[in-house]
C-alpha cells in the first residue's frame, strides 16, 4: 500500500499545472475507484492461485522445482530445499594444471568467485524476508527453509536453475558384529587383516611404501580419534598435542546423538566412520594392523547424523575437503594446500527419498578437478542387476567400488551392480572391487574396541587405502585422477561375467575386478591369490520345548568365515559370530516342522539341511 501511495502523490503532483480542482477532484475520485478495484482483483488471482496452483506464465518455473519439494511444501508446510543456481563456476582450465597444488588453488577460487559474483541478489532477498539459509560454493547453491510461496518465486528468477529437496537420508549402513576388546600387549604377534592381505598390500610394504604424504579423508559418521590403531596417523596429532583446526569439520548442527551438534574434536555417533577410516589406514603398531596404507595420515567430517545425512551436510563435508578451515570458522578461511589427497564415502543420497540425480554431481566433479580422489560405495542393493541407484555412486567422477566376499575372487551378494538407468547413461558401474565380507577394523566403543562389519562400505576403504600406497609409490601418479583410475583398472585381477548385460573387463558386477595393488605399484602382471577351497559344514540340530516354546539348538562344525547365516525353511533368521553352536526360540508353541542350514555369511557356501519336527 505505501507504494501504491507514492505512485499516486507523484502522479497527482506531475499534473497539478493541467487540471482545474473539480477535474481534480474528479480524477482523484476515479482513481481510487480504479485502485479499489485492482485490488480486490488482486485478492481475488492471489486467492485462486493458493486455491488452484500457480497462474500460467509460471509454468516454466513450476518445472524447475523437484517433486519431493512440492510434496514437502503441501498445505502449509516448510522445508529445506537447495536452490542451485544457473550460472556455474568452468573449472576446465585445473586440468592443464600439473600439481595438486595448482589445481586446488584454480579450483576453489574459480568456485568461491562465481558464487560471491552471483549469490548477491538472491541472498539480500533471503534476509529481507527473514529467511533462513545457508551458502555453499562447491555447488553455487543456496539452502533455504521456506513455503511453497518461497520456491515458486525463486523458480521464478531467471537466476535459478532448479529447486531441489533436501531430505533426510537414513543410510542402511551395515551393522556392527560383537565389539571385541584388543589392546596390544607387548610381544603380541602382529596380525595383517585378511583383506588386507589378499589386496597384497603387505608386499607394497615389504617394498618400503606404506602411504607416506599422503592424507586420506573420511566422509561419515565421524571418527574415534582418540582410538589406538587411528589417533598415531591422525594429522592433527603431533604425539604431543592435538590440533583440529584444518582437520575436522562436524556438519551436524543439531542432534548428533552421543557426539551432539558442532563436536569440536572428532567424534563418531555410530560406530561406521571409525570402521571404514580403519580400513584405510588403521594400525595400532602391535597386534592389529587393520589399514591398507599405515603411512598415511587422515582427517574427518562428519555428514552423517547416526547414519542420517541430507545433500546439503554432504555438499558442507565436500566443501570442507576442497579447502579446509579452522573448527569454528567458514568456508571464506578455506586453505586448498591442506585438501586431502583421497576422500572415503560410504554413504549415499537415494532418489527414492527425495535426492535428485545430479544435486551432488558439481561438488563431486569440483573435487576430481582439484585433483582430489572420491572413491564412493557401490552400494549394497544387490544381487540384481541395475540396483547401482544412489548419488554419488554412480557418477563418472566417482571411482566406485563393489564388495567380494572376502578370500575370494566372488561377487558379495549385497553388492550393487551396474548398468546405471538412473541417469539415463547405462554406464558400466561399479569400476572396481575389493574384499567387503567379515571385515574386522576399529569401533567407537573404546580406544582398544575392534568389531566385523559387511557391505560395500568396507570395500571402499581397502580401494581408497590401495590408491595411497599408488600415490606414495609412484609420485608421478599424485592427483592425477583419469591416469591413477587407469593404473589400479589395468592392474586389477580381471574377473569374467556375462551377467547384467556386460562381458569382459570392465563388467556391470566387478568392474575391472579385484584390487591388487602390488600389480600396479610394479606394473607387473596381476598376481591373483589362489581361493581356498570351501571346506564343508556339518550341521546337526535337535528340539526341545523352553517354556512351552518350539526351542532349536543348532551345531555345526568345519565352517572357517567370521560370521554365519542361520537359515530357518530357506530365509536367513539371523546373522550370527561363528562360535558353532545357535538357539532359535522360534516364538511358535504346537506342532510344526523346520528346516535349517548355515551359510558362511554372504555366501553360498552352506552346510547340510536338517529338519526339526515338534508333534505337539
Amino acid at each position: 500500500m505505501q507504494n501504491q501511495s507514492n505512485n499516486k502523490n507523484s502522479s497527482m503532483t506531475s499534473n497539478r499545472a493541467f487540471t482545474s480542482p473539480q477535474l481534480r477532484r474528479l480524477f482523484c475520485s476515479l482513481f481510487f475507484l480504479a485502485a479499489g478495484i485492482a485490488a480486490l482483483g488482486a485478492f481475488g488471482s492471489s486467492r485462486a492461485s493458493n486455491q488452484s496452483g500457480p497462474p500460467i506464465q509460471d509454468v516454466g518455473a513450476m518445472k524447475k522445482i523437484a517433486p519431493w519439494v512440492m510434496d514437502h511444501t503441501a498445505n502449509g508446510q516448510q522445508a529445506e530445499f537447495l536452490v542451485v543456481l544457473a550460472d556455474q563456476a568452468d573449472l576446465s582450465g585445473a586440468a592443464a594444471l600439473p600439481t595438486k597444488g595448482e589445481k586446488g588453488r584454480y579450483v576453489r577460487d574459480a568456485l568461491w568467485n562465481k558464487s560471491q559474483a552471483t549469490q548477491g541478489p538472491i541472498l539480500q532477498w533471503l534476509r529481507d524476508r527473514g529467511l533462513e539459509h545457508r551458502s555453499f560454493y562447491i555447488v553455487n547453491a543456496i539452502l533455504v527453509k521456506g513455503n511453497r510461496e518461497t520456491a515458486e518465486m525463486l523458480a521464478a528468477r531467471p537466476d535459478v536453475a532448479r529447486v531441489e529437496g533436501n531430505p533426510q537420508i537414513q543410510n542402511l549402513l551395515p551393522q556392527p558384529g560383537p565389539v571385541t576388546d584388543a589392546s596390544s600387549q607387548p610381544g603380541t604377534p602382529a596380525t595383517i587383516e585378511p583383506g588386507i592381505a589378499y589386496t597384497h598390500a603387505p608386499d607394497v610394504w615389504a617394498l618400503g611404501f606404506t602411504g607416506q604424504n599422503i592424507v586420506v579423508a573420511s566422509a561419515d559418521t565421524g571418527v574415534r580419534w582418540t582410538h589406538n590403531a587411528l589417533k598415531p596417523h591422525y594429522r592433527g596429532w603431533d604425539g604431543v598435542t592435538a590440533d583440529h583446526d584444518y582437520n575436522w569439520h562436524d556438519s551436524i548442527h543439531s542432534g548428533g546423538g552421543i557426539c551432539g551438534p558442532d563436536s569440536p574434536q572428532p567424534c563418531d555417533d555410530y560406530f561406521h566412520g571409525s570402521h571404514t577410516t580403519g580400513t584405510a589406514i588403521g594400525d595400532d603398531g602391535g597386534a592389529n594392523q587393520i589399514g591398507m596404507a599405515h603411512g598415511a595420515k587422515w582427517i574427518a567430517c562428519r555428514n552423517m547424523d547416526v547414519g542420517v545425512g541430507t545433500p546439503a551436510r554432504y555438499i558442507e563435508c565436500m566443501e570442507f575437503f576442497l579447502a579446509p578451515y579452522p573448527v569454528g570458522g567458514d568456508p571464506s578461511q578455506g586453505d586448498p594446500t591442506k585438501a586431502p589427497d583421497i576422500t572415503i564415502n560410504s554413504w549415499g543420497c537415494p532418489t527414492s527419498e527425495g535426492c535428485s540425480v545430479n544435486t551432488l554431481q558439481a561438488a563431486v566433479e569440483g573435487q576430481a578437478a582439484a585433483g582430489i580422489m572420491m572413491v564412493v560405495a557401490a552400494g549394497n542393493y544387490g544381487s540384481s542387476c541395475s540396483t547401482l541407484l544412489d548419488p554419488p555412486s554412480f557418477y563418472e567422477a566417482s571411482y566406485t567400488a563393489g564388495a567380494l566376499n572376502t578370500g575370494t575372487d566372488t561377487i558379495a551378494f549385497f553388492s550393487s551392480r551396474g548398468p546405471v538407468t538412473v541417469d539415463g547413461s547405462g554406464r558400466i558401474k561399479p569400476d572396481i572391487t575389493a574384499p567387503g565380507t567379515s571385515t574386522r577394523s576399529a569401533s567407537n566403543a573404546s580406544d582398544n574396541a575392534y568389531t566385523f562389519a559387511d557391505g560395500t562400505s568396507m570395500a571402499t576403504p581397502h580401494i581408497a587405502g590401495a590408491m595411497a600406497l599408488l600415490w606414495s609409490a609412484i609420485p608421478s601418479l599424485q592427483n592425477q585422477i583419469d591416469p591413477s583410475r587407469a593404473a589400479l583398472n589395468n592392474a586389477a585381477v580381471h574377473i569374467a561375467t556375462n551377467q547384467c548385460s556386460s562381458s569382459g573387463t570392465p563388467n556391470n558386477v566387478f568392474g575391472w575386478g579385484r584390487v591388487d595393488i602390488l600389480a600396479a605399484v610394479t606394473s607387473a602382471t596381476p598376481t591373483p591369490t589362489p581361493t581356498p577351497t570351501p571346506q564343508p559344514i556339518t550341521l546337526s540340530a535337535s528340539g526341545r520345548k523352553v517354556g512351552g516354546i518350539n526351542t532349536v539348538r543348532l551345531t555345526w562344525s568345519g565352517a572357517t568365515s567370521a560370521n554365519i547365516d542361520v537359515n530357518r525353511d530357506g530365509v536367513v533368521i539371523a546373522t550370527v559370530t561363528n562360535t558353532g553352536t545357535y538357539t532359535d526360540s522360534t516364538g511358535d508353541t504346537g506342532r510344526a516342522r523346520y528346516t535349517y542350514k548355515v551359510c558362511a555369511a554372504g555366501t553360498s557356501t552352506c552346510s547340510n539341511e536338517v529338519t526339526v519336527r515338534f508333534r505337539q
